[in-house]
């Protein structure tokens, strides 16, 4: 067998392996406190879009936290929460309600205007 068929095979047996192997457990604290409704948004800190998210996310922090918890999820730094919501592009938000289930996500950046309008769509704020 030719050394690219042994790759081949390796890697189909280590997916084989790890569709079997349960997901990866979320770092201590970062689970989804339960009774508010929260946004995670996934990036990394070299992306440009990303970055402009993370400004966003400052002022929503600033003037809903009360109602909505708001939360930069960075690959470098939590690549277990990218895994447990399989996140393949950024920057992406995902929108999970006051028991933790997601109910919405988008890939791409947003205007702070676009993420108040989700927002209020899915009664997350008034």
């Amino acid at each position: 067998m030719n050394k690219t068929c042994r790759i081949i095979v390796l890697l189909f047996l280590g997916g084989i392996f790890l569709s079997f192997s349960p997901l990866q457990s979320v770092a201590e604290g970062s689970e989804v406190p339960k009774g508010k409704p929260a946004l995670y948004e996934f990036g990394a800190g070299y992306c440009v879009s990303c970055k402009e998210m993370a400004k966003v996310m400052a002022e929503l922090t600033k003037s809903h936290s009360d109602q909505v918890e708001f939360r930069m999820v960075y690959v470098d730094k939590e690549k277990p929460l990218f895994e447990q919501y399989k996140i393949m592009l950024i920057p992406t938000q995902v929108f999970l309600d006051a028991s933790g289930k997601e109910v919405d996500r988008h890939i791409g950046a947003l205007t702070k205007e676009d993420v108040l309008k989700k927002l209020k769509e899915l009664k997350f704020i008034r």
